[in-house]
């Protein structure tokens, strides 16, 4: 990865090179990492930017993450799940979210249940046409129009009016799915958080700030290892707001279909 560092405290990383709508299944598969302009993101997904913000009222009722193991009150989330099956997108019954610790050290092996996401905001017709378009995606990505996707919604809060907070406390990691999507909502009176993606087989990467609300990072967690550096506030109101989709094919981490599925450990 070659890159000159900016000055931590006056510059952040470049914005990212957007890759085009028809380039989109190229990218992915030769980089493993595509990122979207606002513009073309609400094309994809097909919609309005203004139906995109009638998402953004619900980021500001967001209870705190109980369960970071550092002690921090900085991060504030939901955590919803759905499926995606014949081209039919249904909510699952709240479930904890789980991931082993061969993808969260800090985290893993742990259940944690968060609030559900707001039915009002589920209900929007715009959060629908999202997690579809994401999951139909996916299926392009991997060649398979019949896949059942397990998606998990997380809305996500990174307040740093106290001091600082970190997007991803475990550092730079996968998250054990098949596709992750990374919406930027907001970045409110903050410097830093930067998106790092690496290679995870190769010493390629890339440094980038996603800046414009709406721009979308798409990721094949198979193939790349991501995090995103920590924030520090400008001012006193200040936070970065994200919405992340996963996506993992057949079941849910965790889940019993998930267990069934793992080879015996002798």
């Amino acid at each position: 990865m070659t890159a000159s560092a900016p000055n931590a405290m006056t510059s952040v990383w470049p914005e990212p090179q957007d890759t085009p709508l028809d380039a989109l299944c190229h990218t992915m598969s030769h980089k493993g990492y595509a990122v979207l302009n606002p513009s073309a993101a609400a094309l994809w997904a097909g919609c309005q930017p203004s139906e995109l913000n009638a998402l953004l009222p619900y980021w500001d009722h967001m209870p705190l993450d109980s369960h970071l193991k550092d002690g921090g009150s900085y991060r504030r989330r939901r955590h919803s799940c759905f499926e995606f099956h014949h081209d039919n997108l249904t909510q699952t019954p709240h479930r904890a979210h789980w991931q082993s610790l061969d993808y969260n050290a800090l985290h893993g092996g742990m259940h944690r249940l968060f609030e559900p996401i707001s039915p009002e905001m589920v209900k929007l017709p715009v959060w629908t046409q999202l997690l579809t378009t994401f999951a139909r995606a996916c299926s392009q990505w991997r060649n398979k129009p019949q896949a059942k996707w397990c998606i998990e919604a997380h809305p996500f809060r990174i307040d740093c009016s106290q001091g600082i907070g970190r997007p991803t406390p475990e550092g730079a990691h996968r998250d054990g799915v098949d596709f992750v999507a990374v919406f930027l909502l907001h970045r409110q009176n903050i410097i830093g958080g930067e998106t790092r993606v690496f290679d995870a087989h190769g010493p390629q990467g890339a440094r980038f700030t996603l800046q414009q609300p709406w721009s979308v990072l798409l990721l094949d967690d198979a193939r790349v290892i991501h995090e995103s550096t920590p924030i520090q506030p400008l001012e006193h109101a200040a936070h970065r707001d994200t919405l992340v989709l996963t996506a993992r094919e057949n079941a849910f981490q965790g889940s019993e279909e998930d267990l069934a599925a793992q080879p015996a450990h002798i």
